[in-house]
């Protein structure tokens, strides 16, 4: 079982977006994909931001989410960034 749980995650991830504005994950499916993403990032030998030694990649990366130490980019923020 996933812990915190995919809920928990979506309301950190959420927290700061301002009252009116979409949220950045609206499903348990963005949540899943941004992990896996974070995941293969460590695999690949990016540092990880938060304590891991003896976890699978996957945990840490779910604990960076739910510690807000890896921030998930809308689509809109994803391509500001791409075009500077």
């Amino acid at each position: 079982m996933l812990h915190p749980s995919y809920s928990d995650l979506i309301n950190v991830v959420n927290s700061e977006v301002e009252p009116g504005d979409a949220p950045v994950v609206q499903s348990r499916y963005s949540i899943v994909i941004a992990a896996a993403k974070r995941a293969r990032q460590i695999i690949g030998g990016s540092e990880p931001s938060v304590p891991g030694y003896g976890k699978k990649p996957l945990s840490v990366a779910v604990e960076e989410l739910y510690e807000g130490q890896v921030k998930i980019l809308s689509e809109a923020d994803a391509t500001e960034e791409d075009d500077n």
